[in-house]
């Protein structure tokens, strides 16, 4: 048996707080109606000179720090992204530049939407098997307020920006993180046209479908993973979900018959971070001591693509 386990966490917000009460002032909304089908009270959007790599940079900057591992002992650094401030050069190529990573650490960029740091984290036990240096830096970052059309009211209170960052490590005495991932191709339920200029590069989302989705992806990947780790969902001591909407949460912990205080969320004042949703709400749950070392954190990302991923990550002991 080998894998990875959890060293350190890191994240960043922008300072720019939106509101409910804020957006109620430019279009035909009202904090009861966000807050009661969402849960979201308010969202970070990015200003100014803050951008998508300043977010990472300042969230790996934590990892590295809290974990007490020096720039030239990473082998792997992946960012999972769909709003990155470059197609070329990748985010993950400038963070090698930024923080003085060894010029032979693999380095890239992963899409894979709201899944993307879940399906990150299993590219890096895979890579770090293989790797000189085992160590990696693992981020989700979104800048999702360049992609949101805020005339659209139905997907613009959803969004905002954010990074987080893991600081993992393989030993061959790990275990394996027991990753189980998925895609279900679809361009219409979930789309950012992009580069595609026959239409407007802004999320376009039929909600009704992304919900059934959601509900049915989350519990079944959540299940997949510890049946693949052979446990039972009881043994787990924390479930981080993607920050989608908290009724999609709510169901989905309901149907897995888990204990709601193992699954509270930040959706309340970070809104969905696609990416970055996963890594910013386990970095605030290390910083809170809800997650500790030893601790079994089963994590779930789903989302555009249509993909989902899930992942029992255990936390190193000091």
């Amino acid at each position: 048996m080998s894998g990875i386990k959890l060293l350190a966490t890191g994240s960043a917000l922008p300072q720019h707080v939106i509101t409910n009460h804020d957006l109620e002032q430019i279009m035909d909304t009202s904090d009861q109606w966000i807050s009661s089908r969402t849960g979201i009270r308010a969202r970070h959007h990015c200003r100014g000179e803050e951008s998508h790599t300043g977010l990472c940079l300042e969230a790996a900057k934590k990892a590295l720090e809290r974990g007490g591992i020096r720039p030239h002992q990473i082998g792997v650094c992946l960012v999972a992204t769909l709003t990155p401030d470059h197609l070329t050069p990748a985010t993950a190529c400038v963070l090698q530049r930024e923080l003085g990573l060894e010029e032979d650490t693999v380095c890239f960029d992963l899409n894979a939407a709201c899944s993307g740091f879940v399906y990150a984290l299993h590219t890096a036990e895979c890579l770090l098997a293989a790797a000189e240096r085992k160590y990696a830096l693992v981020l989700g970052a979104e800048v999702l307020s360049r992609v949101i059309d805020m005339a659209d009211r139905s997907t613009c209170v959803l969004f905002g920006d954010g990074a987080g960052a893991a600081l993992v490590q393989w030993r061959e005495d790990y275990p394996s993180i027991h990753a189980v991932l998925g895609c279900r191709g679809d361009d219409r339920v979930l789309v950012v046209p992009g580069v595609n200029k026959r239409e407007p590069s802004v999320v376009h989302m039929e909600g009704q479908d992304v919900f059934r989705f959601a509900v049915e992806a989350l519990p079944r990947c959540a299940r997949q993973v510890a049946q693949k780790a052979g446990i039972t969902l009881e043994e787990v001591d924390r479930f981080v979900f993607h920050q989608a909407n908290q009724r999609i949460i709510n169901f989905a912990v309901k149907k897995l018959g888990v204990d709601p205080a193992k699954c509270t969320g930040n959706i309340e004042h970070t809104a969905n971070t696609s990416a970055a949703s996963v890594p910013i709400l386990l970095d605030e749950l290390v910083e809170k001591g809800e997650v500790k070392p030893g601790d079994k954190v089963l994590c779930v990302g789903f989302g555009g693509g249509l993909t989902w991923a899930g992942a029992l990550l255990e936390v190193a002991r000091s």
